[in-house]
């Protein structure tokens, strides 16, 4: 079952969820056969508002978790918007240097296809492993052709950003893989070893997994947090704007509330952004400020346990 094209033992990537990230998790994930992922805010509590701050707490994050495993391990790179270059994203740019200086193999490329993006990462002889936010049978081709060495197909149904379609992954991922000759992993509800052989059976090269993570004993969601992912069922989930989904806290109902009257998505996101987003109800435990984003199958996640037991699960 090794994967010779990701160079780890099982063809899982753990997904970066920016800031439910950090060494130990990304380390357990990668000790136990599948790519850890560092997120972009991965390891830390406060916002950094400097471009030199975020640089520096990744190099240190990466040296963190080096100091746990020596197997293959990631970091997400956001790409700057349409029309916009490196030098205008310095966010960016910061972390791909930190990456770059500690020699980092693999990049988890999130967005928009950025050929500048893609072309700098490629000089560094990195691999790319590209998630549009919208998987599109052009995108992937296009990255294709730029050098992306796999494709993440992601349905409706994941957690975190949610693509502009309504195409669940058992639908998205078909058409993707279809339209290119590079593997293609799958993303978007994947929980246990039964929704993982559904993905494989239709033809993903492997998957790609956030949600299930979350309560792994190694990730640094709150214990609140936790609880409450396991004890909810996979109907007790709000829309809190168009592309972010949450459970339903008695804070995200009053997004979702406040978003279904006013259907503008960029709104809401300002709004939860503004009340502390996953940092907060993630990350720090407060529920009753921010969103807890998941997929639309947690129902299947019934107990805190390590990254270890979770990738083992899943392989089966």
């Amino acid at each position: 079952m090794q994967n010779t094209d990701l160079g780890t033992n099982y063809p899982i990537i753990q997904a970066p969820m920016n800031w439910v990230t950090n060494a130990a998790l990304v380390a357990a994930v990668s000790n136990a056969g599948g790519l850890g992922v560092l997120g972009t805010n991965a390891g830390q509590t406060t916002v950094a508002t400097n471009p030199d701050i975020v640089g520096e707490r990744m190099s240190r994050e990466i040296e963190k978790t080096k100091g746990l495993t020596d197997k293959p391990f990631g970091i997400n790179i956001l790409t700057p918007g349409p029309g916009q270059s490196l030098s205008e994203s310095p966010y960016t740019m910061a972390l791909l240097n930190a990456a770059f200086e500690a020699d980092i193999h693999h990049f988890i490329v999130v967005g928009v296809v950025h050929p500048e993006t893609f072309v700098l990462i490629k000089q560094h002889h990195g691999f790319i492993i590209f998630r549009p936010l919208t998987p599109t049978i052009e995108a992937a081709q296009q990255a294709e052709r730029l050098g992306a060495d796999i494709i993440v197909a992601t349905g409706r149904n994941e957690g975190g950003v949610l693509p502009d379609t309504d195409l669940d992954t058992l639908m998205i991922l078909p058409e993707i893989i279809d339209a290119v000759t590079i593997p293609v992993f799958a993303a978007g509800g994947i929980n246990d070893r039964w929704t993982a052989k559904a993905a494989l059976k239709l033809g993903a090269a492997g998957i790609y997994v956030g949600t299930r993570f979350l309560v792994a004993s190694e990730a640094p969601v709150a214990m609140a947090t936790k609880k409450l992912i396991i004890q909810s069922k996979s109907h007790d989930t709000v829309l809190v704007s168009g592309n972010q989904r949450a459970v339903a806290t008695p804070r995200a109902r009053e997004f979702a509330d406040n978003y279904f009257e006013q259907q503008d998505t960029v709104t809401s996101n300002r709004q939860i952004s503004q009340d502390g987003g996953l940092r907060t109800a993630m990350l720090l435990g407060q529920l009753d400020h921010g969103i807890v984003t998941v997929n639309t199958g947690i129902g299947l996640i019934e107990k805190v346990e390590p990254a270890a037991n979770i990738v083992n699960e899943l392989i089966k």
